[in-house]
């Protein structure tokens, strides 16, 4: 079948068969390497993208190949829960060694991992005898998923409306609002929930003075902390952990985009004063924690926790702010981030920019209305930044006229 015809039997398809919640751009991506992918007339775009914040390793990586092939070999990609296998206990080891957890929840997720943390908080309350303690506080401009749960504490009232009635008892605060938090966590509040680092509400970082507040403010009322990496964590603002640059310390943390090169995983991290309230058929999953996944996971992590590469994305980051930084362009109201996780706030509507980049081969996401979010595959490299800025400029320029 010819290339041409191929797209357009494949949008067809999709057209005819799926479900229409998602809108798509009109070519079809047939192959990725490194930092580029290729649509079916072969068209090279450079991704900025990462399949949002989830491959880390860009595409064609060989050591992520040859982890899935491992696997593939022993005959192992599910067995469920129900029975022991090695990935899964070695993928856990080595995230408690690498964070302030002592133990961990595998799902398929970071929906799954947020609902599992709102449900742990909910049975540490129950389980110390506090059954009116239910009360969730979250923040203006987060994103923690789709489902009932996750999705009562995501205030954004397109996504929430028609679904509506949601998770009573969720309170939500001005991100970085100390005193709207001091006014907002009592003893009936069971878990305070945010990402250090938000990625859909236009990356914006949470301040060290409201984290060391918010930590001050669950110990002092009993509550637990959680905090949401499934985009900011696993190296992104070249750190391990986005918190880090926070030097405030969770008890829960929920983790999964970039784990598994783009497998689906999620996790909850805990520590062993959350897990002892954690009983026999509290919580489960089929799939999660699967040996073909965890397999994979772990290769990752131990890839994208070595000082060297972490130091990489700190300059390339480090790079990329400052290039950005160079456009002059009126259409620019600020750029903030840390790391490879950058926004680049508009005084208008991104979505035009977006569109246009595919004619200038370019992969570009929105992060709300006005603001275009930049988490690139971690293996970035200042050539790439170069490219970026020179097409970017040229968009900007473009939307300008």
């Amino acid at each position: 079948m010819q290339t041409l015809n191929l797209t357009d039997d494949i949008l067809e398809k999709e057209h005819d068969y799926l479900v229409q919640s998602y809108q798509r751009p009109s070519f079809l991506l047939v192959r990725g390497q490194g930092m580029t992918l290729y649509d079916a007339q072969d068209k090279p775009y450079a991704d900025w993208v990462a399949g949002i914040a989830v491959n880390a390793l860009g595409y064609g990586d060989p050591g992520v190949a040859q982890a899935i092939q491992r696997q593939l070999e022993t005959g192992l990609i599910h067995t469920s829960n129900l029975y022991h296998t090695i990935p899964h206990a070695r993928l856990a080891e080595a995230l408690v060694a690498r964070s302030f957890a002592d133990r961990v929840f595998f799902c398929n997720s970071g929906t799954e991992a947020n609902e599992g943390a709102l449900k742990f908080a909910r049975r540490v309350a129950y389980d110390s005898g506090q059954t009116d303690k239910t009360e969730i506080v979250a923040f203006s401009g987060a994103f923690h998923g789709r489902t009932f749960g996750s999705l009562s504490i995501t205030p954004k009232d397109k996504y929430q409306k028609p679904f509506k009635p949601l998770l009573q008892g969720v309170t939500i605060v001005d991100y970085n609002d100390i005193e709207g938090v001091r006014q907002a966590i009592t003893d009936k509040t069971c878990a305070v929930i945010f990402e250090t680092i938000q990625g859909e509400g236009g990356i914006h970082c949470a301040t060290p003075e409201f984290a060391r507040e918010v930590r001050c403010l669950c110990d002092m009322h009993g509550a637990l902390l959680i905090f949401d990496e499934v985009q900011c964590g696993m190296g992104r603002t070249g750190h391990l952990w986005a918190h880090e640059a926070l030097g405030v310390t969770p008890d829960m943390m929920t983790i999964a985009k970039p784990l598994a090169a783009g497998l689906p995983i999620g996790a909850i991290l805990v520590t062993q004063a959350v897990a002892d309230h954690i009983h026999l058929g509290d919580h489960g999953t089929t799939f999660g924690g699967g040996p073909l996944v965890t397999s994979v996971a772990l290769h990752v992590l131990e890839r994208v926790s070595q000082p060297d590469f972490l130091a990489h994305v700190r300059d390339v980051g480090d790079y990329l702010l400052e290039r950005l930084s160079e456009i002059n362009s009126p259409l620019i109201r600020q750029v903030r981030g840390r790391g490879l996780m950058v926004g680049l706030e508009l005084t208008i509507d991104v979505s035009p920019i977006v569109k246009q980049g595919y004619e200038r081969s370019l992969l570009l996401v929105n992060a709300g209305t006005n603001v275009i979010r930049l988490v690139p595959p971690l293996i970035a490299r200042h050539s790439d930044v170069d490219f970026l800025i020179e097409r970017l400029s040229l968009l900007l320029e473009q939307a300008h006229v």
